[in-house]
C-alpha cells in the first residue's frame, strides 16, 4: 500500500512589476514512489499578471498533499503590509518560523487544525527575510520548510515620538500625543495600528490634530489610578507616499490622583480638589488689561522649581514698560505654549485675591505655589473660567476644549 507522504509545490503571488513562481517537489514516505508534477499557469496576456494570481496547481495522480508558502521562494519587493502564510492541504504543520536579516522573528499563529500558519502584516521595508519550520504528512513523515524573500525598500520610514514618557506617571487630563517624523497620507491604515489598553473600562477617541500629529483622550478624565498601554503597532504599515512604517514601539504608563483645579479671575481664586474633596482654596492674581489670561482648559505641560521668565520670549522688548526679567521665579508650571504659568509671585502678594495684575499668569504666595506645585502631575487640568479671552487651538494641550462629539470625528475611523 502507498503511504501519504507530503509533497512541497510552490505558488504564484503577483509582485509588482511581475510574477514570481516557485514549484519544489518533495518524496513521499516510501522514499521516493512518487508520480513526477508540473507547475502550470495561464496569462492573462497582461505583463505582470497571472490568471490566479497567489496560487499554482499541481496536475497529479498521486494522492500526496501540498504545502504553500506565500511569499514565493526568491520572491522581491514584497509589500511590507502583507502576511506571510504557510499552509499544507494535507497533514499539519508542526513548526513555522519566519525571521528577518537582524533575527528579529515576525508574529503569527496557527489555525485550529494547524493546516495553516498567518503572520500579522508587519515586514520590516528593504528586508530580508527566511522562512523556516517543518510539517507532518499523512503518512507521519517529517518535511522541512525552507524559503526566502526580501520586501521592498521605503522611500521614507515613519516612526514616533510620543507624550508620555514610558513608565510616567501622569495626570487625568493628559492627552496620549504622537508625532511622526513624516506626513501620514493614509490615516486610515495608520490609526487602525493604534491601540490602547486601560486597567478599568475607558470609553476614549484618536484624534488627527494635522497630518504628522494624532491625539488620544478619553470621554472624560482618566480614572485615577489607572494602568495605560499605548501600542503604536505601525511596523509595515503603509502610511501612503512611500512611507512605510518601520518599527513599532509600546508606551506603558500611570494615572496619579485626581488633582483638578479651577481659577476664578474675576473672583481672584483658584480652587483645588484632590480626588473628589476640596483640598485648598488659595488666593490668586492674574492677567491684568492687555494681557488677559485665557479661559479654558488647560493641562500642566512642563513643572520647574525654578524659571527664567523673560519678557522678550513673548515679545516684549526692554524698554517697554511692561518688559521684565525675573531669573528665579519659583514653582512654575506650564499651561499654554505661548508662556502662560502658574506659580509663586511674592512681588504681587498684596493684590492676590483682590486685583489682576500679572502678564497673564497666575501668580500666588510662594508657600502656595510650593504646595500646588508638589500636588500636581504633568497632565493635570487647570480650568480657567471669567475672562473674554479663549484657548486658542494647540496653544498647550488642548483637547478638552473640543466637546467629545467633535473629538471624535478627528479620528480617520469615524
Amino acid at each position: 500500500m502507498r503511504k501519504h507522504g507530503l509533497a512541497v509545490a510552490g505558488i504564484c503571488v503577483l509582485l509588482l512589476a511581475g510574477t514570481a513562481c516557485s514549484d519544489t517537489k518533495a518524496g513521499g514516505g516510501n522514499g521516493g514512489d512518487s508520480k513526477p508534477s508540473t507547475s502550470t499557469t495561464q496569462s492573462s496576456g497582461t505583463p505582470g499578471a497571472s490568471s490566479s494570481p497567489g496560487s499554482s496547481t499541481t496536475p497529479s495522480d498521486d494522492p500526496d498533499t501540498s504545502l504553500a508558502i506565500v511569499p514565493a521562494k526568491g520572491a522581491t519587493s514584497v509589500k511590507p503590509d502583507q502576511p506571510v502564510t504557510v499552509t499544507t492541504t494535507g497533514g499539519k504543520l508542526t513548526a513555522v518560523t519566519v525571521k528577518d536579516d537582524d533575527g528579529d522573528e515576525l508574529e503569527g499563529s496557527f489555525n485550529a487544525d494547524k493546516t495553516q500558519w498567518t503572520s500579522l502584516p508587519q515586514l520590516k521595508p528593504g528586508a530580508s527575510y527566511t522562512v523556516s519550520g517543518s510539517a507532518e504528512g499523512t503518512d507521519g513523515a517529517t518535511v522541512p520548510i525552507s524559503s526566502t524573500f526580501t520586501t521592498l525598500k521605503s522611500g521614507k520610514s515613519l516612526k514616533a515620538s510620543v507624550v508620555p514618557l514610558n513608565g510616567e506617571t501622569v495626570g487625568v487630563a493628559l492627552p496620549v500625543q504622537i508625532f511622526w517624523n513624516h506626513p501620514v497620507k493614509d490615516r486610515v491604515a495608520v490609526e487602525k495600528r493604534l491601540s490602547v489598553k486601560t486597567s478599568v473600562p475607558v470609553v476614549g477617541s484618536w484624534h488627527w490634530v494635522s497630518s504628522t500629529q494624532v491625539n488620544y483622550r478619553p470621554r472624560d478624565y482618566w480614572p485615577a489610578g489607572a494602568k495605560v498601554t499605548v501600542n503604536i503597532d505601525t511596523q509595515g504599515v503603509n502610511a501612503g507616499n512611500n512611507t512605510w512604517g518601520s518599527s513599532g514601539r509600546k508606551i506603558a504608563f500611570s494615572i496619579g490622583k485626581s488633582v483638578v483645579s479651577k481659577v476664578d479671575v474675576k473672583r481672584h481664586v483658584m480652587t483645588v480638589t484632590i480626588n473628589g474633596k476640596l483640598a485648598r482654596t488659595i488666593p490668586i492674581t492674574a492677567g491684568k488689561e492687555g494681557f488677559t489670561t485665557r479661559s479654558g482648559v488647560k493641562v500642566i505641560m512642563e513643572k520647574f522649581t525654578t524659571k527664567r521668565m523673560d519678557a522678550a520670549t513673548v515679545g516684549i522688548k526692554p524698554g517697554d514698560p511692561n518688559y521684565y526679567n525675573i531669573p528665579d521665579v519659583k514653582w512654575a508650571q506650564r499651561v499654554t505654549s505661548s508662556g502662560e504659568f502658574i506659580h509663586g509671585a511674592p512681588w504681587s502678594g498684596g493684590s492676590q485675591g483682590s486685583e489682576n495684575v500679572s502678564h497673564g499668569c497666575v501668580g500666588m504666595s510662594l508657600a502656595n505655589a510650593q504646595w500646588f506645585y508638589n500636588q500636581t502631575l504633568r497632565g493635570d487640568p487647570v480650568i480657567v473660567t471669567g475672562t473674554a479671552r479663549h484657548m486658542e487651538p494647540g496653544n498647550g494641550w488642548t483637547d478638552w476644549n473640543t466637546t467629545w462629539a467633535a473629538y471624535k470625528s478627528g479620528s480617520a475611523l469615524s
